[in-house]
């Protein structure tokens, strides 16, 4: 049956009235926006009730969808213990889903259950449903550190199972907007959080799933926002389809944004491929990116992809400038796949010969020995996107008023640990936070005595 209807729905625990204690009447417009949301779904009585979540189980490369007959939760950890939701899972769509995912490629299942409890992000909008309508069970799915284009595509899983089967089927995309939207709220001010919230408030009303797909990710980071991965699954789910869209309320009196929000598919629309479009505009990038690579990049990208695909490790090219035969530094490879960090290796100094054997050694460690991710497949090379970063020497500073983020690197050091940030970072726009990775890289904590050096980088991509 065709996946008909859909709503985005905040989750401020203190919109629940035992958390809020007077304070949800501070957003009563989300409250009614919420309610009249929960009446609608009575009406459509559906059987099932997805629910995406960004506070359920999450993992870097794996959508965990919750398995078992049935789970409960409550919101003990918010002050209101006897305030508590049960939902019964809906296990043969879960298995379909499941079998839908692995067989488009999406890593997408019921493994690695952590926590069976519900979260807040899951019971909210179960809470205002609840006042009006039971006969229903739910499928519970949290995001994952995957591209935004991996959740999109989860989405179409979502909406072939959906047509598959005989249900009626009603999905609710759970998600906060920035947390970054006044000086005085729990996170601080952003304005990239003000920009983000308008860009995507303005997306909904257009029902434009495209810009959805089009924010970058040092952009979302330094936005602080919560749902647009639980919004994107929404958006594949709707995948070539014509969506009315109504944009029912907004608020952020506490510094967060809250977006409420329904969505009603209209028909077959071939125009709405928004994935395909995506891709293929990205294919096009790539390969602008990979023809106007200089020769430090050239030889990282032919050496993981020779690694990977023959398992030899190069020789040293003959035709190399002598900058990279000649001198020795430091070298680290990173490597981005859909604009996401996907492995970075490095060494502080020269351990190789040259320059181009420590390009060699470090790019093969960023595809395969990096502990963050998994070794990189075959069918992963041709969406990699390198950089190689040769360090300068280092020098002793004593002020982090010495420091740039966008300048230097830095390098703290105590008792012979020793942790390393390269400089102008995706979403590191302070020397207190760019020294304060580092510390947490090293395990060395704030209020121990750590030295700290800086160095300049010459990046190249």
């Amino acid at each position: 049956m065709e996946l008909k209807y859909s709503y985005i729905i905040p989750h401020p625990p203190l919109i629940i009235p035992r958390v809020g204690r007077g304070q949800e009447l501070q957003i009563q417009n989300t409250v009614d926006s919420i309610n009249k949301i929960a009446k609608e779904i009575a009406d459509i009585k559906p059987d099932t009730i997805i629910i995406t979540s960004p506070h359920s189980i999450v993992y870097s490369d794996y959508f965990h969808i919750s398995p078992g007959k049935c789970a409960e939760g409550s919101f003990a950890s918010f002050g209101a213990p006897d305030v508590k939701i049960k939902t019964e899972y809906d296990e043969e769509f879960i298995k379909n889903l499941s079998d839908e995912a692995k067989h488009s490629g999406v890593y997408a299942g019921t493994m690695g259950q952590r926590d069976k409890n519900l979260d807040h992000a899951t019971m909210i909008p179960l809470y205002f449903i609840n006042k009006y309508y039971t006969d229903y069970k739910t499928v519970r799915i949290g995001i994952s550190g995957q591209s935004l284009t991996e959740h999109y595509k989860l989405g179409k899983c979502i909406k072939y199972a959906a047509e598959k089967s005989d249900k009626n089927i009603v999905l609710i995309a759970s998600g906060d907007m920035s947390h970054k939207l006044t000086h005085d709220g729990p996170y601080g001010f952003a304005q990239e959080g003000v920009n983000f919230d308008k860009q995507l408030n303005e997306a909904i009303v257009q029902s434009d799933f495209m810009k959805f797909l089009m924010f970058e990710e040092d952009f979302l980071s330094l936005a602080a926002e919560c749902g647009l991965r639980s919004f994107v699954i929404m958006a594949g789910a709707f995948d070539k389809v014509k969506v009315k869209s109504d944009l029912l309320s907004y608020e952020g009196p506490f510094g967060v944004g809250y977006t409420v929000a329904s969505f009603e598919a209209e028909g077959k629309d071939e125009s709405r491929n928004f994935y395909e479009q995506f891709i293929n505009a990205d294919i096009i990038r790539r390969e602008e990116i990979k023809n106007n690579e200089d020769e430090y990049v050239r030889l990282a990208r032919e050496t993981l992809e020779t690694y990977i695909n023959e398992g030899k490790i190069i020789s040293t090219p003959d035709n190399l400038p002598g900058e990279m035969t000649e001198n020795k530094a430091g070298v680290f490879v990173s490597l981005k796949k859909n604009k996401i960090l996907r492995g970075c290796i490095g060494t502080i100094m020269p351990t190789r010969e040259n320059i181009a054997s420590e390009i060699i050694h470090n790019a093969i460690s960023a595809g395969v020995e990096d502990p963050r991710f998994e070794p990189i497949r075959k069918d992963e090379l041709d969406e990699l996107e390198y950089s190689v970063d040769v360090l300068g020497e280092a020098e002793s500073i004593n002020l982090k008023d010495e420091l740039d983020v966008y300048k230097y690197g830095v390098i703290v050091t105590h008792k012979g640990r020793k942790g390393l940030l390269l400089p102008n970072l995706e979403g590191v726009d302070s020397v207190d936070y760019q020294i304060s990775i580092a510390l947490q890289k090293a395990g060395i904590r704030p209020n121990e005595p750590y030295e700290m050096q800086r160095f300049e980088v010459v990046r190249h991509k």
